[in-house]
């Protein structure tokens, strides 16, 4: 279940640019939140330098571009990603927030993504340049980019099988807040539940149902021509016409005169992955002699029993009462998997080098005079430190050029090409390695629980052979 806020980052309070855009990445990239940093993860930029990278960028924009602003100004974008606490891993959350911000800014902007988990809930904070890898366009928050987020987050979470929240709240609200919500109604939907109990007990009119809101424990009042309710514990009355559909004076007093039936407004729930069909049987014996009681052991036979049940009737279905044929589907899912996960793999490791090696030779371009200033000056200090940012990074681009073994540099606009090649055939696989991945877990699953019942058959064998042999 995932939550998303977006929000910009401008210079204000009276900080830098440069010191704006330092502190938030320091936030985030906080070695104590990060797992000593394993799950930070970046895009055309060094997560390393990435402040210096996004300043750059910002410089090349407006020295193309000719356009300034005020401290109004937007350097950055952070979006902020939340899952339910249990329900995904760190490494799974920073690859969902990779995934996410990739496909939000189209593969245009550089960004870096931080998975914390020092809090009881997983959480992405994933930061975007607002200047565009060509440095000749910003980013824009739209209108509706909150819902956009949310819509492409919750569709992100359904392809990898993780819930998502169904009817999101408009306002905003604090993740911790939120989850604590959860298990509160709030006034309204208290005031619908008193509304439905004192409707199911067929008033006769207008006045015997407010009385029977009454006795429900509800202050009813007047404004006007206006009813307003209160539900017991809360101070602040609310007004039937902001109930909703179903629940106003108008739609009431329709009830209670007989032109239309009530249906209570159903609860919406948060959608969450359905369960495996066949769930792998339980060792009855190794759970007692970790100090499991009897009860547990009841319970593990009836799971057994009905696991059991599925697996028989998954072999039916699906004609694999052969062992040897069961064993050989197995086998062939798992390579199947395997393949396109190595596939998938290395279409990724293959964006990964070009979204580097592109931002290296943009950055080796775009500070090649400095740099040539820089040597003419005899590697002057105080040239060093008039453009330190921009020499820093001409360096790292020659250090990167000098690793690969680089002799001739590639195009940008074939890299460009390639890596747009590659993500069309990542995404082109997915769908397939997603269900090649539940098949395979399914056949493992029946394959385990059947060789688990033919031990338990060969150990009986072997009991009986011993008793009769005693006898």
């Amino acid at each position: 279940m995932a939550t998303t806020r977006i929000m910009p980052l401008h210079t204000g309070k009276g900080r830098t640019v440069k010191r704006a855009i330092r502190d938030i990445i320091g936030y985030v990239k906080n070695p104590e939140k990060t797992d000593d940093g394993r799950l930070v993860t970046s895009y055309a930029c060094d997560s390393r330098t990435a402040d210096a990278e996004f300043l750059l960028a910002k410089r090349q924009y407006t020295a193309a571009t000719g356009r300034v602003r005020g401290k109004d100004d937007v350097i950055a974008y952070h979006l902020r990603q939340s899952f339910v606490p249990g329900e995904i891993t760190a490494e799974e959350a920073n690859r969902l927030g990779v995934e996410m911000a990739r496909r939000f800014t189209k593969g245009n902007h550089a960004f870096i993504v931080c998975t914390h988990i020092d809090k009881a809930h997983v959480h992405n904070h994933i930061i975007w340049s607002a200047v565009n890898l060509d440095c000749d366009r910003k980013f824009r928050n739209f209108w509706g980019s909150t819902r956009a987020v949310r819509r492409l987050s919750d569709t992100i979470c359904i392809e990898n099988g993780y819930s998502i929240v169904e009817n999101p709240k408009p306002h905003g609200k604090s993740y911790n807040k939120w989850l604590g919500d959860q298990a509160k109604p709030s006034h309204r939907e208290l005031l619908r539940t008193a509304i439905d109990e004192a409707l199911a007990r067929k008033p006769a009119d207008m006045p015997a149902f407010l009385k029977e809101l009454e006795q429900s424990g509800c202050t009813v009042g007047q404004r006007g021509k206006n009813i307003t309710l209160c539900a017991p514990g809360w101070k602040k009355p609310a007004r039937m016409s902001s109930l909703g559909k179903g629940y106003t004076q108008e739609d009431v007093a329709a009830v209670l005169s007989g032109e239309k039936e009530h249906t209570p407004r159903k609860k919406s729930v948060a959608a969450v992955p359905a369960p495996p069909k066949i769930n792998l049987l339980v060792d009855i014996q190794a759970k007692l002699q970790a100090g499991k009681g009897m009860g547990y052991a009841n319970w593990a036979k009836m799971f057994n029993l009905k696991q059991m049940a599925q697996t028989m009737m998954y072999l039916s279905e699906h004609n694999l009462m052969d062992y040897a044929v069961l064993k050989e589907k197995a086998s062939s899912a798992t390579a199947r998997y395997d393949a396109l996960a190595a596939r998938i793999k290395a279409a990724e490791n293959r964006m990964t080098e070009i979204a580097e090696l592109r931002t290296q030779i943009i950055n080796y371009a775009k500070t090649r005079e400095v740099y040539e200033a820089y040597r003419k000056a005899g590697y002057s200090k105080k040239f060093l430190a008039e453009h330190e940012g921009d020499i820093l990074l001409h360096k790292a681009a020659k250090a990167a050029f000098d690793k690969r073994k680089l002799k001739k540099l590639p195009k940008v606009k074939e890299l460009s090409t390639e890596y747009q090649e590659l993500l069309a055939e990542k995404r082109k696989l997915y769908s397939e390695y997603r269900r090649a991945r539940d098949e395979m877990r399914e056949l493992l699953t029946v394959k385990a629980n059947v060789d688990r019942i033919m031990n338990q058959d060969k150990e009986k064998d072997k009991e009986k052979d011993r008793q009769t042999d005693r006898d």
